[in-house]
């Protein structure tokens, strides 16, 4: 198994493990699907994926269903992704996904966590091109009518680099720009899809010893707190 199989499971623990966050996130992606594109799933393909990713949490239909209210109020806030770069102690690079109705503060609050933690707030560009923009989706293996390599090979037209199978079901990866294409092919071949998301996964990665991971962790657990991240990423090793 390969690289997005490694960086997967060892952050499988780490991410949204407060179910509150988890929601909060959710909520955020459901404002910003249906402000793009309406509050009907059957027409919105962003707002299905999203649903999708709110029945895995198990976040209750009835939160579904006013956050879709909600965002379909013209009053409701819409919120802008934006994404921070910048470098943790010891070298480790790292990216913050934000969605924010408050630039400014956010910008304030993410500088400020780099700089309480002895980090360093980089400028636009300055550690992006160390992590590759992929694509994910998880199938219900069960309803896969052929075996996983004639499945690889029936999506080598939309350059899925990884699929592989554990306990939760079929994973693929892919690069970002296929979301769609792939998204399309899982629904026209009734696969349902369990959940999809994007993922930034650094193409090199730093060891540290334990002292210098706690001092990363900090910075991470910090970044991780504040309400407008929607996800961190980092080039610590973590095998």
């Amino acid at each position: 198994m390969g690289r997005a199989f490694e960086f997967r499971k060892a952050r499988k623990m780490k991410r949204w493990s407060a179910m509150a966050k988890t929601f909060t996130r959710i909520g955020k992606d459901i404002v910003m699907a249906v402000k793009e594109g309406g509050a009907n799933p059957e027409t919105n393909a962003r707002l299905r994926a999203v649903m999708q990713n709110a029945k895995a949490a198990n976040m209750p239909k009835d939160n579904v269903e006013r956050a879709i209210k909600k965002a379909s109020d013209k009053d409701t806030a819409n919120y802008k992704e934006v994404l921070f770069e910048g470098y943790a102690p010891h070298g480790i690079a790292v990216l913050v996904e934000t969605a924010t109705d408050n630039n400014n503060r956010t910008v304030a609050n993410v500088r400020a966590a780099f700089n309480k933690c002895d980090g360093t707030f980089g400028t636009s560009g300055s550690v992006v091109f160390m992590f590759d923009h992929t694509c994910n989706f998880r199938v219900d293996a069960s309803g896969l009518k052929m075996d996983l390599e004639e499945f690889e090979l029936e999506l080598i037209d939309f350059d899925v680099e990884e699929v592989f199978e554990d306990e939760d079901g079929i994973l693929i990866y892919a690069p970002f720009e296929q979301f769609g294409a792939i998204q399309s092919y899982l629904e026209e071949h009734e696969l349902e899809i369990l959940s999809s998301g994007f993922e930034r996964i650094p193409t090199t990665t730093k060891r540290l010893n334990e002292e210098e991971q706690a001092d990363v962790e900090k910075l991470l657990e910090r970044l991780e707190e504040e309400d407008d991240v929607q996800n961190v990423y980092h080039s610590m090793d973590l095998s």
